[in-house]
């Protein structure tokens, strides 16, 4: 089973630069959206046909929305605030968080496409970004004990450490690469959950998923490592293989992000 997770940034403008001849040669079963920005109609519709689609928008126009697109039908959809707990349905917290199950030849496996804040330090912003984690780690610790095989993926907006960002000396005070932001990541490693991109790479720099569109950033590999895929133990030992599809040029990009993809042998 092939699943990807990649943040689109306007799942329109993806379909317009891209993003479909990249569905079409990926060979993947699952792919989770993050920030597609438009209604569940419209992200069906430009995925194409052979897709089941599941999808939260958000109630700020214009803004977040994450969805589930399988080959196989998606069943116990659960989205924002019927996950997450009451404090969720506020509307900066929809369109960022959503799961679903789908089949697989070894048992059912619990998929979640995930979008956090990405944060302002010192601002009302960062304590939206911290309510939306607690809440999503109590929601994984939920469903760990639901379920065997889990993956939670998505745009977490974090690097966990100097390995996942070129800059880290120039970002110690940034949204993104807070120690308290990076606590987190830290307490679903211990919790149990395997972030499965760093340990089939190993202990080197990188690969970075995200690259500002300013700059020279992605031209220089000045990027940064904040989609994953977080994977609960039974799971994690089926991966065999991952990859980031960076897009060959700056001018070749759909997003300015690059779909992280994961091989499971189920």
């Amino acid at each position: 089973m092939r699943i990807a997770s990649v943040n689109v940034n306007g799942v329109r403008a993806a379909a317009k630069k891209g993003m479909g001849e990249w569905l079409a040669s990926a060979g993947c079963d699952v792919v989770c959206l993050q920030e597609v920005r438009a209604p569940l109609e419209i992200t069906a519709g430009l995925l194409g046909e052979g897709w089941h689609v599941v999808e939260q928008a958000c109630e700020i126009k214009g803004r977040a929305g994450v969805a589930i697109a399988s080959r196989t039908p998606l069943d116990g959809v659960l989205a924002g605030v019927d996950a997450l707990g009451g404090e969720m349905g506020e509307p900066v917290h929809t369109g960022r968080w959503i799961e679903a199950t789908v089949e697989s030849p070894a048992g059912p496996v619990r998929v979640v496409s995930v979008y956090h804040h990405s944060g302002e330090a010192g601002t009302p912003k960062m304590d939206q970004k911290y309510a939306l984690l607690d809440a999503a780690t109590a929601r994984m610790e939920a469903l760990r004990e639901e379920f065997d095989r889990v993956v939670v993926m998505g745009d977490v907006n974090i690097a966990h450490d100097e390995r996942d960002i070129k800059n880290w000396k120039g970002n110690l005070k940034s949204a993104g690469f807070l120690p308290e932001e990076r606590a987190y990541l830290t307490r679903w490693a211990e919790a149990g959950w395997v972030d499965i991109h760093r340990t089939l790479e190993g202990d080197r720099q990188g690969p970075y998923t995200w690259w500002s569109m300013r700059g020279q950033a992605f031209d220089n590999d000045a990027g940064w490592r904040i989609d994953y895929q977080f994977a609960s133990p039974v799971l994690a030992e089926a991966a065999t293989a991952v990859r980031v599809d960076r897009q060959e040029s700056w001018d070749s990009r759909w997003t300015d992000h690059a779909p992280l993809v994961v091989d499971y042998a189920l």
